[in-house]
């Protein structure tokens, strides 16, 4: 029995993929309310902090760990999520004539893939791919990924960078209305402070009948394989993460701010609510995460 119970956390192994920062009292704003520009608050795992002191608090997460990211993603998801972002991408299925952007995507595991995906199926000495845009509002997070252009080969046939890095705010794009055919989002979602404005952001930024993917962690509704999860998650993650990362904090609030994210029906909901059309989304894992899926609509501005 005991060896059957391991076996099934394992199946449903939560990873890790970009969190957030230190605990509350660790934050530098935390004593003073942040910039004050605000009253409104929000969620910080378990915590309620205010909407403005958010931002910093995810920041320095990030900062955190971004130098073992890759190692622990690896480490506490014994290699998943891996699986789970080749099957993100072929959901997508890229061509090369798009122009994709993958916000919070500070790593490049998405943009990457993106690209070997159309290499693979697009194969031929002409072939020619627009540039794939990463906007992550961490600058450690991007440094990361820049890292891995030339180590993975990947330039355009000038020899430029296949991708391009830009630090942003998924709730402030700086990028022009109608810029993109795809919007790509990978646990990253779940960490902004105000998902409708996100999510208008993305509509803004797609062009007429752009796509929309977001791969997030989501909710284990199965009565016997959620209490194991939500065990593997609370008891394991954590000390995990201070082991390799030095940082419990950090994989402390990634547990609780998977439980603080919307379920399945309720994202499906804000996406409608934002003006995507066709919204559906597919659970992988039981649920642990799910892909939300949706268009802009063609005869939008």
């Amino acid at each position: 029995m005991l060896r059957l119970c391991r076996r099934a956390v394992k199946r449903i192994a939560a990873p890790f993929q970009a969190p957030t920062v230190t605990s509350a009292r660790s934050f530098s704003g935390a004593s003073n309310g942040g910039s004050g520009k605000t009253n409104k608050t929000t969620h910080f795992g378990f915590q309620t902090v205010s909407e403005g002191l958010k931002k910093g608090m995810v920041g320095e997460v990030f900062t955190g760990v971004a130098s073992n990211y890759d190692v622990m993603n690896d480490v506490m998801s014994l290699g998943v999520h891996r699986l789970w972002k080749d099957y993100f991408i072929g959901s997508v299925q890229p061509v090369s004539s798009n122009k994709i952007l993958d916000v919070a995507g500070g790593t490049g595991d998405i943009a990457f893939r993106a690209i070997d995906y159309v290499r693979k199926n697009e194969k031929g000495d002409d072939l020619e791919m627009e540039v794939v845009t990463v906007c992550d509002i961490n600058a450690s997070m991007l440094e990361e990924g820049k890292k891995k252009v030339s180590d993975g080969g990947y330039f355009t046939s000038t020899g430029m960078d296949q991708v391009r890095f830009i630090e942003g705010d998924a709730e402030h794009l700086p990028f022009e209305d109608a810029s993109f055919d795809i919007y790509t989002i990978a646990f990253g979602l779940r960490n902004v402070t105000d998902i409708p404005k996100a999510l208008s952001e993305a509509q803004r930024v797609l062009k007429p009948g752009g796509r929309f993917f977001c791969l997030e962690f989501s909710r284990v509704e199965n009565p016997v394989l959620g209490p194991l999860y939500d065990l593997y998650s609370f008891n394991v993650i954590p000390p995990m993460g201070e082991l390799v990362a030095q940082n419990r904090d950090a994989y402390q609030y990634l547990v609780e701010s998977i439980r603080k994210h919307p379920p399945q029906q309720e994202l499906k909901r804000l996406m409608i609510q934002s003006g995507f059309s066709s919204v559906q989304y597919e659970n992988l894992s039981m649920g642990v995460v799910a892909i939300h899926s949706g268009y802009k609509s063609a005869d939008s501005k």
